[in-house]
């Protein structure tokens, strides 16, 4: 599943190219991608409205109208936004196409192409309560306040493993099975480590290791992993995937001390990466 450095990344490489722009024409291939409203709503809601602004929080990206709805994207496991010449062929599994005309008279395509079928679009009025979720979420680090208070308040004093903490959304929201296994890595910190029992001086490495990692893998475009199809709106795959230390290198020698061989453990439906000698 995309992570905040992949969505953040998509949103910045469409922005320039859809704000500004009037929804002309709205394809839809696929109900079960508009399935919370219906095809009907999205036409309705985004025929000749303009894109004024767009937005990520978490892992939900917003695209804000003129008349003041929105229309939220959720890529969840294998959705794409991409986009395109209104002639180019279409990609296999597209399956909501928006046709933009830009301010200067160009025509381009937005399409949500999503092979697994568990993203979504849907637009809505933020004064309704049709994306519920996205009231539940947690701190963004790169759109809130993320200093240190702020990042303590959230998680300190959880009677929980530390991976499990920093995957809820409640708590922080954006961040994945690969980015915690990043930061965990980089902290120092096992992943079934009490929040509680952190330490101030370990919570303040967690807080800027948090930081360091995510601005890193949106500088970097994010990641682009051989099991996986994401890349930003123009086709381009992430590279961070390159400065992986812990991810996917199960087996490998340790990086960052040279004497651990990365492990994978699972557990709770999930796989966890690190180094038994950094991360005692």
């Amino acid at each position: 599943m995309p992570e905040l450095p992949e969505v953040e990344t998509v949103r910045r490489s469409l922005h320039e190219a859809v704000v500004g722009a009037r929804v002309a024409r709205v394809d839809i291939g696929r109900l079960r991608s508009v399935r919370r409203t219906g095809p009907d709503v999205v036409r309705a809601g985004l025929l000749g409205e303009s894109f004024v602004d767009t937005r990520r929080r978490g892992k939900y990206l917003f695209f804000d109208l003129a008349n003041g709805n929105s229309m939220m994207v959720h890529l969840r496991m294998s959705g794409r936004l991409l986009l395109a010449r209104p002639d180019a062929p279409l990609e296999p599994h597209t399956h909501v196409t928006l046709h933009l005309e830009q301010p200067g008279g160009d025509v381009i395509d937005l399409r949500f192409v999503d092979p697994r079928t568990f993203g979504e679009v849907v637009v809505f009025n933020p004064d309704d309560d049709l994306v519920p979720e996205v009231h539940r979420l947690g701190i963004d680090p790169l759109v809130d306040d993320f200093s240190y208070d702020a990042f303590r308040t959230a998680v300190a004093g959880r009677r929980r493993g530390l991976k499990a903490v920093l995957l809820d959304q409640a708590i922080i929201a954006g961040i994945g099975n690969i980015y915690a296994d990043e930061i965990m890595h980089r902290a120092r910190l096992r992943w079934d480590r009490r929040v509680d029992t952190l330490r101030a001086a370990q919570l303040k490495v967690l807080h800027r290791t948090t930081l360091e990692v995510l601005h890193e893998a949106v500088e970097a475009g994010g990641s682009t992993l051989s099991d996986t199809q994401y890349v930003d709106a123009l086709g381009r795959e992430g590279i961070f995937q390159t400065e992986h230390r812990v991810y996917a290198r199960e087996g490998e020698r340790c990086v960052t001390c040279r004497r651990g061989v990365i492990r994978r453990v699972a557990g709770a439906g999930r796989s966890t990466h690190f180094c038994p000698v950094c991360q005692r």
